[in-house]
This record gives structure tokens, C-alpha cells and sequence, in this order.
């Protein structure tokens, strides 16, 4: 089932799908960051507002230097990832034109989920990745929690339960950090790692916070 679950999410998203995939932290909706179409189709599924940002995943750390500006160092990439944080840098020209055309900045998340990996290291270029939920209400911890947005989807990947459902931490999302100016550090959304991405950024790296 494994290696067919993951040859048919890559199938349906080279066509130009939208599908469900569980994360390290919530489900999510993919898409190819770089098919503008599918762009488009995550922003009508979601009810998103077209000004807020989608993140790109990718399965790698080195395949991040090719989308992002990266002025920090590559250990300090891979303290952080893979896991639940999205880094927030200055994108590269090889970014979709399409993909949030409104800022020099891309959220790079590599999720620590070994499906999620597979996936991203089996297309062509970076996935585009949103929580799987209509805007402003909960994210979801499991496939039935938004069964709603099933008819739209090309596939949904059951990848079961994500954390403990009872808590409203496990529904927090990822830490989003923006590491765009060099030597600091803000946070976009504390999410669900932040004091140990905080402690790593600090004390390993001497970051200091933005608005300091």
C-alpha cells in the first residue's frame, strides 16, 4: 500500500489534483506549487482570502536552497527541519510567478512525516500546502473532520488520527517563523513548537527577536 499511496498522490497532483495528505501536525491539501491552476483551486476550496499566503513543502532540506534565499546557516535549516515549522525566507525566481504574487517571502515547511516526504521527493517540484479546513474555522486531526471538502479533492490520503484529538494544542499547526532578515527572527504564529524553536534560534544561533 505504501509505495501505491504515494505514486497515486503524485499521479493525481501531476494532473493537476488537489489532495488531502496527513502532516506531522494537521491534515493538509497539496497541490504543485508551480501548476497556477491548482493554485487557484486551493483558494476556492478554502474560501481563502487571496492575500494570505500559501506555504511550499518540499522533502529536503537541500532542495530548499533552490526556491529560497537562505541567509542563515544550513545546520540551523536542519535543527529545525524536518519538523513542525514553517521558515519563512526570501524566494527565489524559480518560484511560481502565481504563488502568492503579493510578497518577496515563502513559508518552506518539510514535515516530519514520512508520507509526506515521499510525496514531495516524488514530484518534479515543490507542493503547495494549506490546512485541510474552510478558512477561519478548526484544522483537523482526522479525514472525517473535513468531509466537506471531499468532493472537491482528487484524493484523500488516510493517514489516521493526527495527535491526541482531545487537545487543542495538537490543533495549533506549525510554528511559523520568519528568518527573511538576517541575524533575527519573528514569529508569524507560535503554533505548536515554539519554545523549542525560540531556545534553538536564541541560544544556538544568537538570534534575536525582530522587534528587539
Amino acid at each position: 500500500g505504501w509505495r501505491e499511496a504515494v505514486a497515486a498522490a503524485a499521479g493525481a497532483l501531476q494532473a493537476g489534483g488537489l489532495v488531502a495528505v496527513p502532516t506531522d501536525t494537521v491534515y493538509g491539501v497539496a497541490c504543485l506549487a508551480q501548476d497556477s491552476a491548482a493554485v487557484r483551486s486551493i483558494y476556492r476550496l478554502k474560501g481563502r482570502n487571496g492575500a494570505k499566503p500559501l506555504a511550499i513543502c518540499l522533502g529536503d532540506v537541500e532542495r530548499l536552497y533552490r526556491y529560497c534565499h537562505v541567509n542563515v546557516p544550513d545546520e540551523l535549516l536542519r535543527d529545525l527541519l524536518p519538523g513542525p515549522v514553517t521558515l519563512v525566507l526570501q524566494r527565489s525566481e524559480e518560484l511560481n510567478k502565481d504563488l502568492n504574487p503579493f510578497t518577496s517571502l515563502v513559508g518552506v515547511r518539510i514535515p516530519n512525516h514520512p508520507f509526506m516526504r515521499d510525496l514531495a521527493r516524488a514530484c518534479s517540484g515543490p507542493l503547495a500546502l494549506t490546512s485541510a479546513n474552510i478558512s477561519s474555522q478548526g484544522s483537523t486531526l482526522t479525514v472525517w473532520e473535513f468531509q466537506d471538502l471531499w468532493p472537491q479533492l482528487s484524493l484523500v490520503i488516510d493517514g489516521g488520527p493526527i495527535g491526541d484529538i482531545q487537545s487543542p494544542e495538537c490543533r495549533l499547526g506549525s510554528t511559523v517563523v520568519d528568518l527573511s532578515v538576517s541575524g533575527k527572527f519573528s514569529i508569524i504564529r507560535p503554533g505548536c513548537a515554539l519554545t523549542p524553536t525560540v531556545e534553538i534560534l536564541k541560544k544556538k544561533y544568537g538570534l534575536v527577536p525582530e522587534s528587539s
